[in-house]
């Protein structure tokens, strides 16, 4: 499938929507936890096997996006797309089968693997091209389009648990549920299969602005040896492990620190708390992004870790006696959290060009898979232990706060070490030229 090229006259305002209906689609991911309580019924799990689907999901979205970034370069974004939707909507499929018949690995098979290829190559399928097309604004664009997974939950759960509720929470009514998910976001996101066009390298997506092949260009082969991408993979690692630490226990968290006052906090409470986290976490990703413009991406970045490890102290120190100042931090952490992702991509094109920026990002995105897992083992292994040792409420994550605050330092410092790229791995602007031209002749 050929890379479709803009025609004359072409709106670039028409490709973020393309973008936001893959992310808004495999944003879903998030609203995994609707089903877990069902699952647990219906199909005797526990708790740590029915997330095991989203577990694998994450981790593959990671993999994918590493090893299929060139190949998202190489086709194009309407080729990534259809992979997405293909990969994305079979997962569904499968797992409705999984459900009817209830055999889990079914389950696990088609939301976590395949699903989870979905996430990856549909995850990084329109970054380049939006960078593409926004040279000016490169943090608004992927931030729109990024906004668009952090935002899909808001959508897919209480659609989720409005299928449940009608069809019914046993093996039949979980494998609607699933099977009306897949067909559903095939259609959605062929909208954006297409809608989506690139740019013409022969002259500037904006008049007056720069080309899409002006400045630095790294290939992602370059880029995997050069330490600012292995700086910027710390960054990112530690602030989605910051980030994930809250978001993945945020219920409990809050019940927890005060549940010893005279002002404990209810279930449905505890649950609107995790809604304006989801809120604070979309609203970050088109927020910060778009404020890196003006004051850069590296200055962003210390915000998001210098600030975000002063929120976590508030948080260890005096977050059990006042709620208000609890949620704002925690608000305030999820926020950076959103940006972080959103923010990146422009990052990268700072410093490695928009040659091979999607195939790097995708690279990139193997420390999320990294603190996927890290995040949420620091918070429940710990506070599983402090419980045993007979403690209770804050105090079941006074240590794991500690070592947030640590991390995100480690990131601060990270940041402080980006540099331009030294000239010995850029590529020669002829050849490069060379090459889009060459992909853009074979359309």
């Amino acid at each position: 499938m050929s890379p479709p090229i803009a025609p004359s006259g072409w709106s670039r305002w028409l490709v973020p929507p393309a973008a936001l209906s893959v992310h808004l689609s495999i944003g879903q991911a998030y609203a995994w936890s609707v089903f877990k309580p069902s699952l647990e019924s219906a199909l005797d799990l526990s708790g740590t096997q029915s997330a095991l689907p989203f577990q694998l999901g994450i981790v593959m979205l990671g993999l994918s996006a590493a090893f299929g970034g060139t190949l998202v370069e190489r086709n194009g974004p309407r080729w990534a797309m259809t992979v997405a939707l293909c990969c994305f909507s079979s997962g569904f499929l499968i797992s409705a089968l999984g459900a009817a018949t209830s055999q889990y690995w079914l389950i696990v098979l088609g939301y976590g693997f395949v699903g989870g290829i979905g996430l990856g190559i549909g995850y990084i399928s329109p970054v380049s091209t939006l960078i593409k097309w926004f040279p000016d604004r490169p943090g608004m664009a992927t931030g729109i389009a990024i906004m668009g997974f952090g935002g899909g939950a808001l959508i897919a759960s209480p659609w989720s648990a409005q299928m449940l509720e009608s069809f019914g929470s046993d093996n039949s009514g979980i494998a609607a549920a699933f099977l009306v998910h897949g067909l559903t976001y095939a259609v959605f996101m062929s909208l954006g299969v297409l809608l989506v066009r690139v740019p013409r390298s022969d002259k500037p997506a904006v008049s007056g602005g720069p080309g899409p092949l002006d400045g630095v260009q790294v290939s992602a082969r370059n880029a995997v040896r050069t330490p600012q991408f292995w700086c910027l993979w710390i960054v990112l690692c530690m602030n989605v492990t910051a980030g994930i630490g809250i978001l993945e226990k945020a219920a409990p968290m809050i019940t927890d620190f005060f549940a010893d006052t005279s002002t404990p906090v209810s279930v449905s409470a505890a649950a609107g708390f995790v809604a304006l986290l989801s809120a604070a976490n979309m609203a970050g990703r088109i927020g910060w992004s778009s404020t890196s413009d003006l004051i850069g991406r590296k200055n962003i970045y210390r915000v998001y870790l210098g600030v975000g490890a002063l929120m976590y102290a508030l948080i260890a120190w005096l977050g059990d006696s006042s709620k208000p100042l609890f949620i704002v931090c925690a608000l305030v952490i999820l926020s950076f959290y959103g940006g972080g992702f959103a923010t990146i991509p422009a990052y990268l094109k700072d410093l490695f060009g928009t040659y091979q920026v999607g195939a790097i990002h995708g690279r990139l995105l193997t420390a999320w898979s990294t603190a996927g897992v890290l995040g949420p083992l620091i918070v429940n292994w710990i506070a599983d232990r402090q419980e045993e040792a007979g403690k209770s409420g804050a105090s079941l994550y006074g240590v794991s706060l500690m070592i947030m605050i640590g991390l995100l330092v480690v990131g601060f410092v990270a940041n402080e070490f980006v540099r331009p790229v030294h000239a010995r791995h850029h590529i020669p602007a002829p050849r490069e030229a060379a090459d889009v031209q060459q992909r853009q002749q074979s359309a």
